[in-house]
């Protein structure tokens, strides 16, 4: 049986050395690129006709913008409006880059931390700045609730700067942790299959049917947490708007 963590191995397509800093094309970048140039083809071909009546991938990309939209509208209000690129953005790049690795023989960067810490922590980043931008110092008011007896700022503000600070890690790490530990799983029950002879034989027939059953949750789960993902960004963004 194949090792199922070989699947998550950075492997360079054009190799390049900057100032000995190793900087080379990657399997990793190959798919973000794809991604990228998937995403700018699909929104840009299914929106240009711009007809009264949508047609069906028209209706496609309409039904995402209307999701982010509203989704920002719910949990950010009107002030969120101006963030729509950025969060739209956030989510497709993420759809894609789960979906995509969905594929035989892909490669699934949003299974490795370093990407997924990399959005998050521009998230994190994003939103901090915006809350001092807003507020000014009064933003530190976060870490300390108006109201609260003076004596429990000793308590409270530690618990208050763990939470804030932890952000970035926790949004990193659930999507890594869950396209990672989909894909070991469906490298395992693929292995099982074709070592018990593929569903042809009568013992591979359970595991190819529970492979099947694990790809459509996969599926599933790839769509949930380029969802997640998201919500959790329009969440931190509210904070920093509006303080409460």
């Amino acid at each position: 049986m194949a090792n199922p963590i070989e699947q998550f191995k950075i492997k360079p397509i054009i190799p390049l050395e900057i100032g000995g800093v190793d900087v080379s094309f990657t399997n990793s970048a190959v798919m973000m690129v794809i991604s990228v140039v998937l995403i700018t083809a699909f929104l840009t071909l299914s929106v240009r006709s711009r007809a009264l009546v949508p047609g069906r991938w028209q209706s496609m990309a309409e039904v995402f913008y209307e999701f982010i939209a509203s989704m920002l509208r719910d949990n950010v209000g009107s002030a969120g409006r101006k963030y729509f690129p950025f969060i739209f953005s956030l989510f497709m790049f993420v759809m894609f880059g789960n979906v995509l690795g969905m594929i035989p023989g892909a490669f699934t960067y949003t299974s490795h931390v370093i990407v997924t810490f990399g959005m998050a922590i521009v998230v994190f980043i994003g939103v901090t700045i915006i809350g001092f931008a807003r507020h000014g110092t009064h933003f530190l008011r976060m870490f300390f609730p108006e109201g609260a007896p003076i004596l429990t700022a000793v308590i409270l503000v530690p618990i208050e700067l763990i939470s804030y600070f932890s952000r970035p890690f926790s949004l990193a790490v659930r999507l890594f942790a869950n396209m990672t530990v989909g894909h070991i799983i469906l490298k395992v029950l693929g292995g099982f299959v074709v070592t018990l002879g593929g569903f042809y034989v009568l013992p591979g027939i359970v595991p190819f049917a529970f492979l099947g059953a694990v790809t459509v949750l996969e599926f599933g789960i790839a769509l949930l947490q380029a969802y997640v993902f998201t919500i959790l960004s329009c969440i931190y963004l509210h904070d920093a708007i509006h303080m409460h």
